[in-house]
C-alpha cells in the first residue's frame, strides 16, 4: 500500500480526529508488540483505513502511553483489538512484498536501501505469514499474475488494476457475517483498484524515463495526456462503487471518519496527484 488513503482533517469533528489519531498510535503500538520496534516504520495511513473497516465499530478503549514520538506527555492510544492485530499482520506482509517489488524495479545500487530493509523485515514477515498464511498466498498469486502482465507488456488497465484490487480485497478475513464480509471486500476491492491506478499515474514520468511497465503508457501509446480524462472517469467509478457500498452496513464509531475518507479525503488526494 502507498499512503494515499487519508481523511480531510479540516472536515473531521474534534472527537473523530482524536479517535483517528488514537487508532494510528494504537496500531503503531500493536505492531511494536507483535513485531518489534523496526516494524513500526512501515505503518502508514492506508492500514488505519483497513483497521477501521475490519473493526466491529464499538467505541475503543484508550489509555495514555509514552513513545519515542511523545516520550514525556504521552499520547492517547487505542487498546489492541482483533481488527488491529489483523491490520498489523497484513502490514508486515504487504510491506515486505512492496520492498521486494522495489528491489525488482531498480538496479543493484539503487535497490540497496530496499534490500537492507527487506532483510531486517524478513523475520517479522515470516511471523506474519504463520498467522495469515491464506493472505500471503493470495498476495503471492496476484503478484505473479501482475509479473506475467508486466513481462507481456499488457496494455489493459483493468487487468493490471484487478490484481492489486484482489490483494486488498483479500485483506478482509471471513468473520461469519456473509453480507458484511462481502460489503467490506467490495469496498477494499474498489479502493485497491483506485490506489493502483492513481499510483500508476503518479509514477508516469519516472516509468517512462526508465522504460518500466506502466499500463497507462501502453494504453495511450506514449501520449499520457490523452489518458487523463479516461483515467479520471475510471477512478471516479471505483470511488463511487466503494462509496455506495459504504452506506450498506453500520461502521459504528468509525462511520463518520470512513465517510470523510471516501467522500472527501480520497478525491482530495486524487486531485493532488
Amino acid at each position: 500500500m502507498f499512503g494515499y488513503i487519508r481523511p480531510l482533517r479540516e472536515e473531521l469533528k474534534v472527537r473523530d480526529l482524536e479517535r483517528y489519531q488514537a487508532l494510528y498510535c494504537g496500531l503503531c503500538h500493536t505492531i511494536r508488540i507483535r513485531y518489534g520496534r523496526f516494524a513500526r516504520f512501515f505503518l502508514n495511513y492506508d492500514f488505519i483505513f483497513l483497521a477501521m473497516l475490519l473493526s466491529e465499530g464499538a467505541k475503543p478503549q484508550t489509555s495514555r502511553r509514552r513513545c519515542i514520538a511523545s516520550p514525556i506527555q504521552g499520547k492517547q492510544v487505542c487498546e489492541t483489538e482483533p481488527a488491529m492485530e489483523t491490520a498489523a499482520d497484513e502490514t508486515m506482509i504487504l510491506s515486505y512484498w512492496k520492498l521486494r517489488d522495489n528491489i525488482d524495479d531498480n538496479n543493484f545500487w539503487e535497490s540497496i536501501p530496499a534490500r537492507c530493509s527487506a532483510l531486517l523485515l524478513f523475520p517479522s514477515y515470516q511471523r506474519a505469514v504463520r498467522r495469515r498464511p491464506e493472505f500471503d498466498q493470495t498476495v503471492r498469486a496476484c503478484l505473479e499474475e501482475l509479473r506475467v502482465l508486466e513481462e507481456g507488456k499488457c496494455p489493459s488497465i483493468d487487468k493490471a488494476a484487478d490484481t492489486f484490487a484482489r490483494i486488498l480485497s483479500a485483506a478482509a478475513p471471513a468473520t461469519g457475517e456473509l453480507s458484511r464480509d462481502r460489503i467490506v471486500r467490495h469496498i477494499l476491492y474498489h479502493v485497491g483498484r483506485w490506489i493502483y491506478l492513481l499510483d500508476a499515474w503518479d509514477d508516469l514520468a519516472e516509468d517512462e524515463r526508465r522504460s518500466r511497465y506502466n499500463p497507462i503508457l501502453l494504453r495511450c501509446e506514449g501520449e499520457p495526456e490523452q489518458a487523463r480524462e479516461m483515467l479520471r472517469t475510471t477512478l471516479r467509478h471505483s470511488l463511487n462503487m466503494a462509496a455506495s457500498a459504504y452506506h450498506l452496513p453500520e461502521f459504528g464509531c468509525w462511520g463518520e471518519i470512513l465517510g470523510n475518507i471516501l467522500f472527501l479525503g480520497l478525491p482530495m488526494v486524487e486531485e493532488l496527484v
